[in-house]
């Protein structure tokens, strides 16, 4: 199994990142704009729309409020991985915070594109969400 990290330092507090990266429904829209450009929430999962074209259903696993950490995984769409869980976490780190990005990914073969997925959003993210 092929597993994927990604690590940015945000100059901006924990708790003001949280409230964008631990919001289930529109978080990936907030997070990412231009490189997600759509997000339907349905119940416990979200059909998001990359800026490519590919569309992911994505299921919501669990949010932990106070350790600032979302669990998700994709369950169709475009990309159908046998085994997919992606976690995200905010961390304070005074003034900033860090933001984890780690993603397990069954077959080995689907870790290429979603790591360069991951590298290309975690980028964005951090222009959007810097101070």
């Amino acid at each position: 199994m092929a597993s994927i990290s990604r690590e940015v330092v945000i100059e901006s507090s924990a708790d003001d990142v949280w409230k964008v990266i631990g919001e289930f429904a529109t978080g990936p829209t907030r997070m990412a704009p231009g490189f997600i450009t759509d997000t339907k929430a349905e119940g416990d999962e979200r059909v998001v729309t990359f800026a490519d074209g590919t569309v992911v259903r994505e299921r919501l696993v669990t949010v932990d409020h106070d350790a600032r950490r979302i669990v998700y995984s994709i369950v169709g769409g475009v990309i159908q991985p046998e085994h997919d869980n992606a976690a995200m976490q905010v961390i304070a780190a005074g003034d900033r915070c860090r933001l984890t990005w780690i993603r397990d990914v069954l077959p080995d073969e689907l870790a290429a594109p979603i790591a360069e997925s991951m590298s290309q959003g975690i980028e964005v993210i951090q222009k959007t969400l810097d101070n």
